[in-house]
């Protein structure tokens, strides 16, 4: 049986519950487990904690599942998940992440947030991951965006192409959408590339 679609959740584990990202991350993670995609996330507190709850809200939705690392200052696992793993180091975390990735999500967030993006965008760079869409979530990555634009891109040292598995969306209903295009025409055999042009608006390539 063909595995559940996954889609990876990343973000601050330093938002609470209160904050609008909280409420915004739950309400894209309910919408995917709605359709029954499985939701992995760090599994600790903050936004990996509103993805994981999100999920957990529909019935009959996919997985929740949690990748927790092992912090000096103990980072719990949350308790909206199915399945828990537990790692000591972030690298052998990163890489179980991507293995079990088919989309990426990438909410606010600060220094695990962005080193879970770059891995991310690296390993789909040099095709170790095959054009796995990475989703940035609201106006935190605007300017991020426009400085590897500005200033990175127009001294070569990347090009344009690198970016067009990168979309940057700025509601949750949004996020869900976009997932579920790429999801409807995604091929029956694993790992086969695919040409994400066609989910772009016109001119925005």
């Amino acid at each position: 049986m063909e595995p559940n679609y996954r889609v990876t959740i990343f973000g601050s584990a330093r938002i609470s519950e209160g904050d609008e990202a909280y409420r915004d991350v739950f309400e894209i993670a309910k919408g995917l487990a709605a359709e029954g995609f499985d939701i992995v996330t760090g599994g600790g507190p903050g936004l990996m904690q509103a993805a994981n709850a999100g999920s957990k809200s529909v019935s009959n939705g996919g997985k929740s599942i949690g990748l927790n690392i092992k912090l000096p200052h103990e980072q719990c696992p949350n308790p909206y998940l199915d399945i828990k793993e537990e790692f000591d180091r972030f690298s052998g975390r990163l890489d179980t992440f991507m293995s079990m990735s088919d989309a990426v999500v990438v909410a606010p967030g600060g220094i695990g947030t962005l080193l879970e993006l770059f891995y991310s965008w690296q390993l789909v760079q040099v095709q170790h991951l095959c054009e796995t869409p990475i989703i940035l979530f609201g106006e935190i990555w605007t300017s991020l965006l426009l400085w590897l634009e500005t200033e990175v891109m127009p001294r070569h040292l990347f090009e344009r192409h690198d970016m067009y598995t990168i979309f940057h969306v700025m509601e949750p209903s949004e996020v869900v959408d976009l997932i579920i295009k790429i999801h409807k025409e995604r091929p029956k055999t694993e790992n086969v590339c695919r040409n994400f042009s066609k989910y772009r608006v016109k001119g925005e390539e």
